[in-house]
């Protein structure tokens, strides 16, 4: 005989301390948005969750069941399952026909919205631009290209151009999908004779979103299939967006025919968040995760993480795992001892010598008179800009880089650093050449 506990109106404080005890043992998997979900009845040792957004639901299903069932047995002693119920996320076309399967459509990330994501200098137009094709599917920006080094924030965009299109239309047929899966489905469509399914779930599409298109590199066969995939949608004014590590011209081996149709519409680069902007997105990520941390502990995270948001995002998972679930107090000594561990690859590897040649060729001059004593602005500006990256991307100390600078005094090296952000606040073109090294040199690192 099975019996029937009423989880939320037996016990009204039971479903809250399922989730404060999820919220203590699983910070890494706790979201605000929780508070929204309506727990149904315990029966029989199973618990429904009903869920009222379809991503949510998905990342429930996917990443969080298992915390939630044990969590639920640990309070009453019993063994208990826990499945999640909620809308289908847009699982039939315009036409309300099923839509074919041959082509995988990837679950959305519920974190991946526009309210969830900071806008800096370093996204303004890739941010824009997604927002925009939003209001003029098809008719603006056809296809959007966005291209960025790893963890700036381009798969966030693709997921939240989704989100909000279906939020808006649940009955759009929105296709998410990286590009390896679009080329292992491909392949598995020619090996099974399902090609006809493959192209018309991939060609009837409103939106067709393809994440890492740099996947196509020295792949004739999918470059082909993706080619006439392209054109019918663009044909029919169906939006395309694309993301890569790179802009269009620099993938290898893609053909000339796709560039140039990539470049039809917006080529759009994300470059690396300024410290501001770390510290906004860490803000937003704790908040995400209903955590209130002091803004001298974000600022200092935010300041020695500088590789990549993914790096950010850990560095801050990090700290809130260590102050509960190890009791570490929530403290900038916290911070310190965990942030040791996310300086990240790219920073210890870079060092002064890389700055100073990527320096002196970008100004002309010799690393000799750079490293020298002459004080004309010929040569004291580009000096001034190498103390600062040294400032910026190693680890180093004042000290330790007036030594490179041929045993400068600390003070120098500090004068220099002050120098650049002033000129950066006056100038736009030391902005321009600060952006372009910095790039130059995080890329060879």
């Amino acid at each position: 005989m099975s019996s029937t506990v009423p989880l939320a109106s037996q016990d009204p404080f039971r479903w809250d301390a399922l989730l404060q005890s999820l919220r203590s043992e699983h910070p890494a998997l706790y979201r605000a948005w929780f508070d929204d979900l309506s727990p149904g009845q315990l029966v029989g040792g199973q618990l429904c969750v009903y869920v009222p957004d379809a991503t949510w639901r998905d990342y429930l299903a996917q990443q969080c069941a298992q915390a939630f069932a044990d969590i639920a047995m640990a309070m009453t002693g019993h063994l208990i399952s826990v499945s999640f119920s909620g809308p289908e996320l847009h699982g039939r076309s315009l036409d309300g026909a099923p839509r074919a399967k041959r082509l995988t459509r990837m679950s959305l990330n519920p974190d991946y919205t526009f309210s969830e994501f900071v806008v800096g200098p370093s996204n303004r137009l890739a941010h824009a631009a997604c927002k925009a094709i939003c209001a003029q599917l098809g008719s603006l920006y056809n296809p959007l290209f966005l291209h960025g080094a790893s963890g700036l924030g381009k798969t966030h965009l693709l997921q939240a151009v989704c989100a909000d299109l279906l939020r808006e239309n649940s009955a759009l047929d929105v296709v998410y999908v990286s590009c390896e899966t679009f080329v292992n489905d491909f392949i598995q469509a020619i090996e099974t004779g399902g090609l006809a399914a493959f192209r018309e779930s991939a060609r009837r599409t409103n939106l067709l979103v393809i994440d890492d298109v740099q996947f196509l590199a020295s792949r004739e066969s999918s470059q082909e299939e993706f080619f006439h995939t392209f054109n019918v949608l663009y044909q029919d004014r169906h939006q395309l967006v694309l993301s890569a590590d790179s802009p269009p011209t620099e993938i290898p081996t893609l053909r000339d025919r796709l560039i140039s149709r990539f470049n039809w519409g917006l080529v759009a680069q994300i470059d690396p968040p300024d410290r501001e902007t770390r510290q906004a997105i860490l803000q937003k990520k704790a908040r995400l995760r209903s955590c209130e941390i002091a803004p001298d502990i974000l600022d200092y995270i935010a300041e020695h993480v500088e590789s990549n948001i993914r790096t950010l995002e850990g560095a801050l998972t990090k700290f809130i795992i260590e102050c509960q679930v190890n009791a570490k107090p929530p403290t900038l000594q916290t911070a310190r001892e965990i942030i040791t561990g996310f300086t990240g690859p790219d920073r210890r590897s870079l060092q002064v010598s890389d700055i100073l040649q990527a320096v002196s060729s970008h100004f002309g001059i010799r690393l000799q008179e750079l490293l020298g004593r002459r004080r004309t602005r010929s040569i004291s500006h580009p000096r001034h800009i190498a103390m600062y990256l040294a400032r910026k991307l190693t680890p180093l100390s004042l000290e330790e880089i007036g030594m490179q600078f041929d045993g400068r005094d600390h003070s120098t090296i500090l004068h220099a650093e002050r120098t650049v952000e002033t000129d950066c606040q006056r100038n736009p073109h030391t902005v321009e050449v600060v952006t372009t090294l910095t790039r130059t040199l995080l890329a060879r690192s």
